[in-house]
């Protein structure tokens, strides 16, 4: 009896070990199914803009979430010298619908859509004043309260910086002469056979035209002299 003991508990064990395994791998994937397809935010591939003083300029930010959203909270945020300045807040309640955004900062507009994921601002008649560090701040209760953040850094300048396009005139005109050169040689060549073609009918013309005309002087010697051999009756 002892032994069948054993080897039952040995087998339960083996059960639980078993089921254990297979919880431990459900919460793995469950957990990188997650963290895969979680809430993000982005300001765009450029992260960083020069805009002159006293214009308008765009603050973008776009957010995704694979397993979609949920009263998703979002709000920006300016970094004034450590001290973070609320400029929107808002909350998304589903996919599709508008939000309805408090604004904090006079001079900011909300331009997003939740059509298209976007929650960017617009900032007017910009100063030196405002350039710094922009955070654009997200967070979905439907993935347990994530959240996610992106920074978007504004440079105030007095005047646009001039584009040197010197290089770029340099290339074009010595592609452009390059490209000239192998049309006129084109050109060129094409007259040359053109003329060369001409000269070889115009030979074989003459060609042609002599041979007919040493033709003609042979046969017309040889009657003479065949006149000249016949017989008197």
């Amino acid at each position: 009896m002892a032994s069948v003991d054993s080897s039952g508990s040995s087998v339960s064990g083996r059960r639980r070990s078993g089921d254990l395994l297979h919880a431990g791998l459900a919460v793995a994937l469950l957990l990188g199914v997650w963290s895969v397809g979680g809430l993000e935010v982005s300001t765009g591939k450029v992260s960083t803009i020069e805009a002159m003083n006293g214009s308008t300029v765009l603050l973008p930010c776009t957010y995704s979430s694979c397993i979609g959203i949920k009263n998703l909270y979002f709000n920006w945020h300016y970094n004034n010298n450590g001290t973070m300045q609320k400029l929107c807040e808002a909350v998304i309640p589903t996919e599709g619908v508008e939000p309805r955004v408090h604004v904090d900062h006079e001079r900011v507009d909300f331009v997003g859509s939740s059509k298209n994921n976007n929650i960017s601002i617009l900032l007017w008649n910009i100063t030196f004043e405002d350039e710094g560090e922009y955070i654009c701040f997200a967070r979905n209760p439907k993935e347990k309260n994530r959240n996610h953040s992106a920074i978007f850094t504004l440079l105030v300048v007095d005047q646009m910086k001039e584009v040197d396009n010197t290089l770029t005139t340099i290339i074009v005109s010595v592609v452009g002469g390059v490209i000239g050169l192998v049309i006129f040689v084109m050109v060129i060549k094409a007259l040359v056979v053109h003329f060369l073609l001409k000269d070889d009918e115009k030979n074989k013309e003459c060609l042609v035209s002599s041979s007919g005309n040493d033709n003609t002087e042979n046969g017309l010697s040889g009657a003479k002299a065949d006149n000249k051999g016949t017989p008197k009756a």
